[in-house]
């Protein structure tokens, strides 16, 4: 074989091999929309009650953004502790831009953190 037929299929088999990793690095995360999307009963961390406070963000809020925003695949996988975790992601009411962090889990929807995307608040949370 000569060496330019080798280096052809050599560029060739490199390709498709960042072209599979690529892939399979923005292939789509496991959804179950019902499971991300129920509000029946909502589980506030510490950590998420915390940034609720410094970031003017209520309850209801939380629930607007579940029920009607969009999911964020790229800020959305597998969570610290080895559970799905989903970003949710609109504007309030009172055109706050927020994205919220869920997990859900048997006994509810497990609130991890609320952000808002356009306000850098001052926060200080342990």
């Amino acid at each position: 074989m000569s060496s330019k037929r080798r280096l052809y299929y050599v560029i060739v088999i490199a390709l498709l091999l960042v072209l599979f990793f690529l892939r399979k690095r923005n292939s789509p995360i496991s959804v179950n929309e019902t499971a991300y999307r129920d509000t029946t009963n909502l589980i506030l961390t510490k950590h998420a009650k915390c940034r609720m406070g410094c970031r003017y963000i209520d309850e209801r809020e939380i629930k607007e953004i579940i029920s009607g925003g969009q999911l964020n695949r790229k800020k959305s996988g597998v969570g610290e502790k080895n559970d799905m975790t989903y970003a949710i992601e609109g504007y309030s009411d009172e055109k706050q831009h927020i994205r919220v962090v869920v997990a859900p889990e048997d006994d509810g929807l497990v609130i991890i953190t609320v952000i808002d995307l356009d306000h850098d608040w001052p926060c200080h949370c342990d």
